[in-house]
């Protein structure tokens, strides 16, 4: 059969996990056989850096760059990406055209041998390349060493059974779409430990003036998921939000109410500005934003200072 559609993917085993996902949606949204969609994987520069955090080479788009290329050299028609990983701004020309349901957004600590971050010794290195993750470890257990800990679930799992620390952090979300969930150890409590804005969702970029693609991906996409992340990354926005920000963020969606909470923290752990917010869902973005707009008033410009 001819190829309908050319899904552009990330070459790493849960990025093809997740393309993998989109295109068992878009076969079951219109009943057309595996053999219609392509999937083509494409290594981006974020993969190729395993050596310094994502904030020193460049920040989010490093792993979108080379899938948006494909989008406007026609290599691709869809890309599929995990949304915490998606700038605030889309390029001229694209569009985030669909969001997948909303897989669990919560944190795991995965140890070498102990099952919770209480339970680390005085001193312990545990290993992350989120700032986000960092600052929150830091205001949990500012005893701790934290080591950079750069690469895909298997590189990082690797990494601790090496002793290059004692233990590390990754998404559950990500954990469940390659089936190995049974590493988590302790599953972090969103009060404590929140998320990523748009953690665990998976989200579907294309070309604007594609409408016929924009009308497959239409039919796979999830409402609830598409206004939660338009509040989160309305935040995001607000606070210029990139890899050099540790802000967490997170917008649940219930009878057609929003409710959102964020943080914004220092690197180290040691200060930290919470928001709370909530509305009808079709003000998601301007709940978003106002909030960011509150706690960055809030924290005053000092706050900031260093991150860049």
């Amino acid at each position: 059969m001819q190829t309908v559609l050319k899904i552009g993917t990330r070459a790493s085993q849960l990025a093809m996990a997740q393309a993998h996902e989109a295109r068992a949606r878009l076969m079951a949204a219109h009943g057309l056989p595996e053999e219609a969609f392509e999937i083509v994987p494409i290594t981006t520069t974020g993969d190729r850096i395993q050596n310094r955090p994502l904030s020193e080479a460049g920040g989010k788009g490093l792993f979108t760059k080379e899938l948006e290329e494909a989008l406007y050299g026609l290599d691709i028609d869809i890309a599929v990406h995990s949304s915490k990983d998606m700038p605030t701004e889309t390029p001229e020309g694209l569009v985030l055209s669909a969001f997948l349901p909303r897989e669990d957004v919560r944190d795991v600590f995965i140890g070498r041998s102990v099952k919770a971050i209480a339970d680390l010794p005085q001193g312990a290195r545990l290993g992350s390349s989120s700032l986000r993750r960092q600052a929150l470890i830091r205001r949990m257990r500012p005893d701790l060493e934290v080591v950079m800990f750069r690469g895909n679930v298997q590189t990082r799992l690797r990494k601790l059974e090496e002793g290059v620390a004692e233990g590390t952090m990754l998404a559950l979300a990500g954990l469940r779409r390659l089936g190995m969930e049974h590493v988590a150890g302790e599953i972090m409590a969103l009060d404590i430990f929140p998320p990523a804005p748009g953690q665990g969702a998976i989200c579907i970029e294309s070309r604007a003036a594609d409408s016929a693609v924009s009308e497959m991906v239409a039919a796979i996409n999830h409402a609830d998921t598409e206004h939660a992340l338009t509040c989160e990354r309305a935040f995001l926005a607000a606070l210029d939000g990139s890899c050099r920000t540790p802000i967490a963020g997170h917008a649940v969606i219930a009878d057609g109410r929003i409710a959102f909470k964020g943080v914004i923290l220092r690197p180290d752990g040691s200060e930290w500005h919470e928001i709370a917010a909530e509305g009808d869902m079709a003000d998601a973005a301007r709940i978003g934003h106002d909030a960011g707009m509150e706690v960055r008033g809030r924290a005053g410009e000092g706050f900031f200072a260093g991150w860049s």
